[in-house]
């Protein structure tokens, strides 16, 4: 992480703050608080902010600021962050069908890895995920601290249509995909919970900065929990994380 956030111009009305060159949890903690410390100063002229993992690309207006303006302004900011009063992440349980034609790379994980395809599921729903950044998709949670035992490479090929709430693997990442689209992560089971809704006043579910936890459940559990997500009467279970969990 470095000692100074870095102020990169992004064209004629964007800014990238950077504040590591790693994937680490310190330095996304310092890009969501500083998403924070933007949000609550209400600061007139920013058009819009975009967390990633190391870095938050800022949107301004170039009839208000110019970029020197705002990068004072916003190093007021951050020689504050590490006073701000940050909300306790939230923790999202989502049930998850593992294995079979909801997750057909099951069986690759089990091979690659030398564990039993029970280990790979266990492995896999016994942490808290850090939600890094949503992406790709609208939704589409990167997910942080996967045991590196059940880590497996990327299809060579992408599939071209992948079901929405598949749950995949890439290296050391695992993540859920909202919505049908292509993707090359292996897939290894499925949620029947909507991560992304249009309709909805919250469109997407997930939040970055709160976690996320698997629970598997057979395949006529999540045929039942399909059933009342679609009729409005499933709820996802959610908790509070403290430091030392995950």
């Amino acid at each position: 992480m470095y000692k100074r956030a870095k102020y990169l111009p992004a064209g004629d009305k964007g800014l990238v703050v950077e504040f590591g060159n790693t994937i680490a949890r310190d330095i996304n903690y310092k890009v969501r608080s500083f998403a924070l410390a933007i949000d609550r100063a209400g600061i007139s002229g920013i058009i819009e902010y975009i967390p990633s993992y190391r870095s938050l690309l800022i949107l301004y207006e170039p009839l208000i600021w110019n970029v020197d303006q705002l990068v004072d302004k916003l190093q007021e900011l951050e020689n504050d962050l590490d006073l701000m009063d940050f909300p306790n992440p939230k923790v999202y349980y989502l049930p998850v069908a593992y294995g079979g034609d909801l997750g057909p790379d099951l069986n690759f994980l089990s091979e690659c890895t030398g564990l039993s395809k029970e280990d790979v599921v266990r492995i896999h729903t016994g942490v808290e995920y850090l939600i890094y950044m949503l992406g790709f998709t609208p939704g589409f949670p990167y997910l942080g601290g996967m045991d590196d035992q059940i880590a497996a490479p990327r299809l060579d090929t992408p599939r071209s249509k992948i079901p929405a709430g598949s749950v995949g693997i890439a290296g050391s990442q695992t993540g859920i995909y909202p919505v049908e689209s292509p993707g090359g992560w292996r897939l290894i089971g499925r949620t029947p919970v909507k991560l992304f809704n249009p309709l909805e006043k919250k469109p997407v579910l997930l939040n970055a900065g709160d976690y996320v936890r698997f629970y598997e459940i057979t395949g006529e559990d999540y045929c039942k929990i399909a059933e009342e997500v679609d009729k409005g009467e499933f709820r996802v279970k959610t908790g509070r994380w403290t430091i030392g969990e995950g």
